[in-house]
């Protein structure tokens, strides 16, 4: 039996998100923020779709004083709120029938900071909860580390699926065919590595989906830092040309945030992590002159949805974006 993951744009059953943990017990100011972000992107994405949060028991009361009444809360176990990356990779057969792959997490690469004794169980507690069949992969593997059309086209990078505490051991190939036979994918499309702050104590070593991602019509949307002092500004560029040497897209460069540096480094705000839901794309924004630029954008790759715009700097102060929380299950 075939199977293939459609495109985000594709239409969704529903979306599967997960409540942060109390990370900063010394100023809990910061878990409000972190609370109240998560809320704030549920929100929004239910009023397209229906939202499924799976939450441990003892955060239900502070998660319903945020929610919107028609987000679900489903009690689980978890170690906090990253469902792109601990949640399963949906995929469909002809049929119409829906599974889930349940790829090996192990906290980014086994980091010496991450817990993930209940999240490694988390894509196989979505697969019981949506009743699908699961597909276990021995590969290591996160929802953010790779990005599909739902035409045979792959986007990823080397230093996540082939990099140290990963999938060091594989070769290039064997990698891609692991990812083909489950995703339904034919063609990889290989970035050498990804934003500057993403490899940081608390980075993942360089997903994706804050890098590049496809749009429809054979669009890929790509992050263009254009302040030459930020050390993604090379990084920009060898994206770019990597995307062109591989052929075949249009390619849209989305201006970075002008802001280049928070509290501790470089920043790697980006608008490529946005999140598409049914009729709406959810879009990170920074309180930042480019915000409306990069809404533009967006709205011209998909004129008949409303383009949203979330606040994601706090979620980006823990790691990742919107579509880090995020994770579709296609109808």
């Amino acid at each position: 039996m075939t199977w293939r993951m459609p495109a985000e744009w594709q239409p969704h059953e529903c979306t599967w998100m997960g409540w942060p943990a109390k990370d900063y017990e010394d100023d809990p100011t910061e878990n409000d923020r972190a609370f109240a972000a998560w809320a704030a992107v549920a929100n929004a994405v239910v009023r397209f779709e229906p939202v499924k949060m799976l939450i441990e028991p003892g955060d239900v009361a502070t998660a319903k004083a945020l929610l919107d009444d028609r987000v679900e809360l489903v009690e689980a176990s978890l170690d906090d709120g990253w469902l792109r990356d601990t949640g399963p990779s949906f995929v469909k057969n002809a049929a119409g029938q829906v599974a889930a792959v349940d790829w090996v997490f192990n906290g980014w690469g086994a980091t010496s900071w991450a817990i993930w004794a209940k999240d490694q169980h988390v894509a196989r507690q979505i697969g019981d909860f949506a009743s699908v069949e699961l597909i276990s992969s021995n590969l290591i593997n996160e929802g953010g580390g790779i990005h599909v059309d739902g035409e045979g086209n792959l986007l990823l990078t080397e230093t996540v699926q082939l990099g140290e505490g990963r999938n060091s051991t594989w070769s290039r190939a064997e990698v891609e065919a692991e990812l083909h036979e489950k995703l339904g994918t034919s063609r990889a499309i290989w970035i050498r590595r990804g934003l500057t702050r993403d490899y940081d104590e608390f980075g993942t070593r360089g997903h994706i989906d804050i890098v590049a991602c496809f749009a429809p019509g054979g669009k890929i949307l790509f992050h263009d830092q254009r302040d030459e002092t930020h050390p993604d500004f090379s990084v920009s560029h060898e994206v770019k040309r990597t995307l062109e040497e591989a052929g075949g897209f249009e390619l849209i460069a989305v201006p970075a945030p002008k802001v280049l540096k928070d509290e501790h480094s470089w920043v790697d705000y980006s608008y490529i992590n946005h999140y598409l839901v049914n009729g709406g794309v959810i879009l990170c924004v920074f309180d930042d002159e480019n915000d409306q630029v990069a809404k533009a954008i967006l709205e011209s790759c998909y004129p008949d949805r409303e383009v949203v715009l979330v606040d994601a700097r706090a979620i980006f102060a823990r790691g990742g974006g919107i579509h880090c929380i995020t994770q579709q299950q296609p109808a």
